[in-house]
């Protein structure tokens, strides 16, 4: 079955260029010259070069306003080049987004709206943070699969739009450009337009020095749509041409398009263009003058923009506007008449708002039975998706291991292709940590949807990069981590995650949950997609016994972080556990008791969430009153000290593991009821000194 994709409106070939526009450019080169200069660093060469193509992309391509933007129809732009911030800002200031000279004068200084690099959430018309090079072209690949499978879940809205994307030489010597790029192929994603700026310069020189392939070629086998603008003979970029290729870029929505654009890096700057030395410095005093003797204006001045030609340029960019958006808004509006009830549900995504019963009806899971906290997520996974056609997801091809799949659902596949639906809820991101992670942000950055994605704990080493991004961002992202520990078994050391935790949850912002059972695990999900913000669970493979069927305790001790889960009369030692060592802590806790100690035991499965909770609550479960305390998980011991104190135990693995079996390997590794029991009698006795 081919379904027929709604596109954005059809791009006109001919270009009207202007000796405003080309005025305008001009200025936009000296801006980026001034901004440097006046800060002493930064990235002045690439901006320079690239005004031309960011000036066609705000002011003759793109849909967008700047008096609304967060507006559904406009087209999304990513600087992967995040270096080159300022020809994001130079545009932002251009169309009228709200920067101001002032703040362009104030590039990269303290507290200013222009900092080195973009960052989304703290300046206007920012989409995304960049500058870890790779990153924006593989959010913008997440940011297409978002636009098209909104397409599935609200028929004929006319709030279809195409992702553009300005890339560097490095951002394409990155592999987790390759991983999204080689996915976005293979997904057809036809709204997706990479223009990537080939100017042959880097940091240590010509790029020939690591950089040799046909990168064009490359492209094309990935199955992209491929575009070569070469410049001019004088080193300028050749606008007719450049914009010759965006159109055909735009108007083919069956493959994704790649632009090679040759540039002069720092044109037309007399010494310094061309140079590695015009990539990452400012260019001197005397340099900046002779760039704007060479562009024809007034060298004596600085962060110069004649006021009426920017009057004109907002105002023709305000007449093309108000065409686009009128069109849209009034299809915007009978669309809502004539879909009334998707109409209901996008009100309810763009508010951020669940269903009143979203939590209602999931898996119960009796106190006892056991079983894996993957295997449960999974459970709950479908259980939600019932509730929350927002939910899509997929793995870096271990569906069937992370358990990601939602039943009755299709696979999210490609126009063109013999799919019965190209709007499917499980995505085979195959095997790229790397671009799943950032793909994910990209969907949740483009706005209505919850994205998860899985793979072992272990390999989120390999996305790590995306994982942070997420969190700096507050993305809306569920990273399902699974195989959390030792107990993954005979796949042995290579597969077996033992610093992972503590160095996850290391990152500000993102919140690392590691539930003890189903229930914890059904109870986690929810605060997950209550908080709106990036999650990574971490989940067992082993069976876990169920701790209890008591599910409103359970999930509102999980929403604070940390609870008691069981305690004694004046208990003399605490101990702290998480996922599968909660069950390890209760055995122990029994043979204590068995020797007459008492004991409180608290599963902590969200250090995150438990900090966030105020003093009083943190003392009720952890009395500072109680010193001997006892921390076991099946991982590195060190961030639980401040958790235990001087008189704390922490029960963990400080080393690798092995390949052997589950229970073989916690009983070599001291993970055992025994080794609990036997640090909290040591701690106790610390505690009585």
């Amino acid at each position: 079955m081919n379904l027929v994709p709604i596109n954005p409106t059809t791009l006109d070939p001919n270009l009207d260029w202007t000796a405003d526009d080309q005025k305008t450019v001009d200025y936009l080169r000296a801006l980026a010259a001034d901004a440097v200069q006046k800060v002493g660093n930064g990235h002045p060469g690439t901006a320079m070069s690239l005004a031309p193509a960011a000036y066609l992309l705000f002011n003759k391509i793109m849909t967008h306003d700047p008096s609304d933007p967060s507006w559904l129809g406009r087209d999304r732009f990513v600087l992967s080049a995040g270096h080159s911030s300022l020809t994001l800002y130079s545009q932002l200031f251009l169309c009228g987004y709200g920067l101001t000279m002032e703040d362009l004068k104030s590039f990269r200084t303290k507290g200013s709206l222009t900092p080195g690099h973009p960052e989304f959430g703290h300046t206007v018309g920012v989409e995304t943070t960049t500058g870890p090079l790779g990153q924006g072209v593989a959010t913008a690949v997440g940011m297409a699969m978002s636009e098209r499978f909104e397409e599935g879940l609200f028929p004929g809205a006319p709030f279809a739009h195409r992702v553009w994307v300005i890339a560097s030489d490095g951002d394409l010597q990155e592999g987790i450009s390759g991983e999204a790029c080689s996915l976005a192929g293979t997904q057809k994603l036809g709204h997706l337009n990479v223009i990537w700026d080939d100017n042959r310069i880097s940091i240590e020189g010509n790029t020939e020095v690591a950089f040799t392939e046909d990168v064009s070629a490359r492209y094309r086998a990935y199955g992209w749509d491929v575009h070569e603008v070469e410049m001019l003979e004088d080193g300028d970029v050749d606008v007719l041409a450049l914009h010759a290729a965006m159109v055909a870029a735009a108007n083919n929505t069956e493959l994704p398009s790649f632009i090679r654009m040759r540039t002069t890096i720092a044109w037309p700057a007399p010494h310094a263009r061309g140079t590695a030395k015009s990539h990452g410095s400012a260019l001197g005093k005397e340099e900046v003058v002779a760039i704007k003797v060479e562009l024809g204006l007034n060298p004596e001045e600085s962060f110069a923009f004649d006021s009426e030609l920017l009057n004109r340029v907002r105002v023709s960019l305000g007449d093309r506007v108000a065409k686009s958006r009128g069109s849209w808004d009034a299809n915007f509006s009978q669309w809502r008449i004539d879909h009334s009830e998707t109409a209901a549900l996008l009100d309810r995504l763009v508010a951020k708002e669940l269903p009143a019963d979203f939590d209602a009806d999931f898996p119960t899971y009796g106190a006892d039975g056991a079983t894996s906290t993957r295997k449960a997520s999974g459970q709950v996974i479908n259980a939600l998706a019932a509730k929350l056609p927002e939910l899509w997801g997929g793995s870096a091809d271990l569906a069937e291991s992370n358990n990601t799949w939602i039943e009755g659902s299709p696979s999210f596949l490609p126009y063109f292709s013999d799919s019965t639906s190209p709007f499917g809820r499980n995505i085979h991101f195959g095997i790229r940590e790397h671009a799943m992670g950032a793909a994910l942000n990209g969907i949740a950055l483009d706005g209505l949807t919850r994205p998860f994605g899985g793979t072992f704990l272990v390999f989120s080493d390999y996305m790590r990069g995306s994982v942070r991004l997420a969190a700096l961002m507050q993305t809306d992202v569920t990273f399902v981590w699974t195989h959390d520990s030792i107990g993954l078994g005979e796949d042995g050391p290579t597969h077996q995650p033992v610093e992972h935790l503590w160095s996850l949850r290391d990152i500000p912002g993102l919140s690392v949950v590691r539930p003890a059972d189903a229930n914890e695990t059904a109870a986690a999900w929810v605060e997950n997609l209550r908080r709106c913000a990036p999650v990574g669970l971490i989940l067992s493979r082993q069976d876990l016994p169920h701790l209890s069927n008591n599910f409103a305790q359970i999930a509102s001790g999980v929403a604070k972080g940390g609870y008691v889960l069981e305690s004694d009369s004046d208990p003399t030692v605490i101990i702290i556990a998480t996922g599968s060592e909660v069950s390890v802590a209760l055995a122990a806790k029994k043979a204590l008791n068995s020797q007459g100690v008492t004991v409180r035991l608290v599963s902590m499965p969200c250090i995150e969430w438990f900090d966030q909770q105020t003093q009083t609550y943190r003392d009720e479960v952890l009395p500072p009153s109680i010193t001997a305390r006892v921390a076991v998980e099946a991982g590195a011991t060190s961030g639980w000290y401040r958790f235990v104190g001087t008189n704390g135990q922490v029960v963990g693995i400080d080393h690798f593991g092995a390949s052997a079996s589950a229970p073989v390997l916690f009983e070599e590794f001291g993970i055992t009821p025994a080794a609990v029991v036997s640090a909290a009698m040591k701690s106790l006795q610390h505690s009585q000194r």
